[in-house]
């Protein structure tokens, strides 16, 4: 199973992501917020946690909505 760290996914973003890690507070709480859902969907893909599907469902869901708000900042 894979890991899907958001310098993983957006690699040309890599310095960016650590610069607005550092410099924007609402930045850094979305990047947080990504790292823990991923962390928590990767626990439940990999069989470390066992959940309801309607709860991973909207963990996923979750992980989507801050993704692409995430990438929505980096591509200004």
């Amino acid at each position: 199973m894979e890991r899907h760290d958001l310098p993983h996914d957006f690699p040309e973003f890599a310095e960016k992501i650590q610069t607005l890690k550092e410099a924007d507070p609402h930045f850094n709480e979305l990047f947080e917020e990504y790292s823990k859902v991923e962390s928590e969907v990767y626990r439940i893909n990999t069989g470390e946690e066992n959940h309801i599907d309607e709860y991973v469902h909207e963990l996923k869901a979750k992980l989507l909505h801050l993704k692409d708000e995430i990438y929505s900042i980096l591509r200004k």
